[in-house]
């Protein structure tokens, strides 16, 4: 961490100007939640009556165990996408009708660029149509964009039905299945359409990722690696060490990345539920991605290649704002780009980028906040001089 007796003066000015929110690190003990593997492991998310587990291991889809105790209904409905239904629907279903007397299926179409109000009316057109009452079970069944759009499915429909994740990819286990946010994108902005609705479990199967792509794993590692920067430097340590069995789906090494990501989420969401100041570390090297994502077109980047780059651009800019040296800025650099993901951000107009940023959750009365990284493991959210922001995404901006 850059001390302020080694910032410049209009970095000192800077601090004046945009005092930090700053986290928290994460207790000491957090470290000892980590365990030797079994199968599953369970972490805990505490949240007085909403609390629940996820669960993580091989094979959960078929274990009777996963699915005990979970709410009772006489339906159940799955939502799945077309790559992924096709591939566990069956499976899924098989298990499900143990449970329930009549198990329907939802296919959505895949893909970032279908998070709309059109295909979410696809799920209410299906529970709707069959005649669905308020007691009926959702089961994600699908990466980011199913569980965010049955997620805020189950919390709309009703007012409140019960909904369980079914994450089938790396991003899904480590991030977006944890911790209650729902939510579909608008043409202006990613995810502004939503709602804090959380799961009554998550059910990380690590067999399911064996059909994934190889990009889609790589967009996985990006929301694995953000831990390290924000909450454990640890962490960072191990993924640096153990980047290649991840990319090759070492079992242990996958099990031990899923649950780390897991336990720290799952702590963040337990001080800061609805993100009204700790759990916007979670968005390091989101403001960024988000804005990536809006300005191509969704669909164009994947989400975990966008907050790759994102974060490159937040290190950036916390070393530009005296926060950090180079040298970590150079560090993380080598990781993403390791993991596969892109580390030079795309070509567009300036104003295009304060523009999207402008519209982020995180922003305050026009103000851009960014969440940046002040020394290893140790995250604050703040804002920025636009010409700051414009001169770090210039530096890192892709060359026609």
């Amino acid at each position: 961490m850059a001390t302020s007796e080694g910032r410049l003066p209009e970095q000192r000015a800077l601090a004046q100007r945009f005092p930090a929110a700053v986290a928290p690190g994460l207790p000491p003990t957090l470290a000892a939640m980590s365990k030797p593997p079994s199968s599953p492991q369970r972490v805990p998310i505490a949240l007085d009556e909403r609390s629940y587990d996820i669960l993580i291991g091989q094979n959960l889809l078929s274990d009777e165990a996963s699915w005990s105790g979970l709410p009772a209904s006489a339906d159940a409905l799955i939502v799945t996408n077309t790559t992924v239904g096709p591939l566990y629907a069956a499976q899924l279903s098989a298990m499900l009708a143990r449970h329930h007397r009549r198990v329907l299926q939802v296919q959505l179409p895949d893909g970032e660029a279908h998070k709309d109000w059109v295909t979410l009316n696809l799920i209410f057109d299906a529970l709707l149509g069959a005649g669905c009452d308020r007691k009926t079970v959702l089961y994600a069944l699908g990466g980011g964009v199913v569980g965010d759009m049955a997620g805020f499915a189950a919390a709309c429909y009703m007012r409140g039905v019960p909904f369980v994740q079914v994450p089938t990819t790396l991003l899904a286990q480590v991030d977006s299945s944890v911790g209650g946010k729902t939510a579909i994108n608008h043409p202006l902005g990613k995810n502004m359409i939503g709602a804090f609705y959380q799961p009554a479990r998550v059910i990380c199967d690590l067999s399911l990722l064996r059909t994934l792509p190889a990009r889609e794993l790589s967009a996985g590692l990006a929301e694995v690696i953000k831990y390290g920067p924000i909450a454990d430097a640890a962490f960072l340590d191990w993924i640096e060490a153990h980047v290649d069995e991840l990319l090759a789906q070492e079992g242990d090494a996958l099990a031990h990345a899923v649950r780390r990501s897991c336990e720290i989420k799952a702590w963040v969401v337990g001080q800061d539920e609805r993100e009204s100041g700790l759990r916007a570390i979670l968005n390091f090297g989101h403001t960024f991605g988000h804005a990536i994502e809006s300005g191509l077109g969704y669909g164009q980047w994947l989400h975990g290649e966008a907050v790759g780059c994102g974060m490159v651009l937040a290190a950036a800019l916390s070393q530009r704002c005296g926060l950090v040296e180079d040298a970590f800025v150079r560090r993380l650099t080598r990781l993403i780009e390791r993991a596969g993901l892109p580390v030079r951000a795309p070509a567009m107009p300036e104003a295009r980028w304060l523009e999207l940023m402008r519209v982020d959750k995180k922003a305050e009365a026009g103000e851009i906040r960014f969440v940046l990284i002040d020394g290893m493991g140790r995250a604050v959210m703040r804002g920025a001089p636009d010409e700051w922001v414009l001169e770090v995404i210039a530096a890192h901006t892709a060359r026609a």
